[in-house]
């Protein structure tokens, strides 16, 4: 399930003018197939309130990886955020090794009621590095940790998302770099309140097969992003994937949540480069 959508946060929310500005702006020519989203970070240097001003334009409703303190700008705008972030440690200080468990825990049983709150769903998690830890330890250890949370995640409906990272270009020595790891830790955890943010670049990278991955592992994932491989640019003809194709794949699956798009823009007009990228995931 998706982070809570407009229709799930209601006018009463956000007021009616507001619901109705949003409307307004929609594009009629996006399809309604594809959730929309896209990562702040990429364009942080355009203040959010006038990113979602812009992305309003678009058709979009939706931005990624904010924290609590830049979500009162996206409700007063009538956005979501898809996948919320703020209680982790770092990408490589993760679940797998328990001298980190006890301050994650604090820190997701702090954060889980505020997205709750928030209306927002989904919140992201990382494995972090192996720093000489087999696999198979590295899972052991993860669902220990998380176990200790998990309960908190059901009672709030909210969602645990552990993102898939290469560990051969970005982010060397992450341990949830592969999908069937990650679909080992959701079997061994139990919940469909853990799920995995398939990174469409990253695992291109670090496994390739993209469309029948997610075919086959699509009931784990909560949550897509992109990325054009080789450099993380455009999703093009200048890159190696089909994005059409694999964006048909998502939806034959019956995906329902957000596809954020995380390139980084090569070109002067990061609004322009992202215009046409959506175009692009939009089938």
């Amino acid at each position: 399930m998706a982070s809570a959508g407009i229709g799930a946060l209601g006018s009463k929310a956000f007021g009616n003018n507001t619901m109705e500005r949003l409307a307004g702006s929609r594009d009629a020519s996006l399809k309604g197939n594809i959730n929309h989203s896209v990562c702040y970070w990429v364009y942080h240097d355009i203040p959010l309130d006038q990113f979602c001003l812009t992305l309003q334009d678009i058709g979009m409703n939706s931005i990624d990886l904010l924290g609590p303190k830049d979500w009162p700008i996206l409700q007063s705008h009538g956005f979501t955020c898809a996948m919320c972030n703020g209680a982790e440690i770092s990408l490589y200080e993760g679940w797998n090794h328990k001298e980190y468990h006890d301050t994650l825990v604090d820190n997701y049983s702090a954060m889980i009621p505020l997205v709750a709150k928030a209306g927002f769903k989904n919140l992201i998690c990382f494995s972090g590095a192996r720093k000489g830890i087999d696999d198979l330890t590295g899972l052991r250890n993860c669902t220990e940790g998380l176990s200790r949370i998990m309960g908190l995640a059901e009672r709030y409906n909210v969602t645990l998302v552990m993102e898939l990272l290469n560990s051969k270009i970005d982010h060397k020595d992450y341990q949830c770099d592969h999908t069937a790891w990650g679909v080992e830790l959701c079997k061994r955890m139990g919940s469909e309140h853990l799920k995995l943010l398939y990174d469409i670049y990253h695992m291109q990278i670090d496994e390739g097969d993209v469309i029948r991955t997610i075919r086959e592992n699509h009931e784990y994932i909560a949550h897509y992003h992109t990325g054009g491989v080789p450099g993380r640019h455009e999703i093009d003809e200048t890159q190696e994937l089909y994005y059409p194709a694999i964006m048909k794949a998502i939806v034959e699956t019956g995906f329902k949540g957000h596809v954020a798009q995380e390139f980084t823009p090569s070109g002067p007009d990061k609004i322009a480069s992202l215009k046409k990228c959506i175009q692009i995931c939009d089938v």
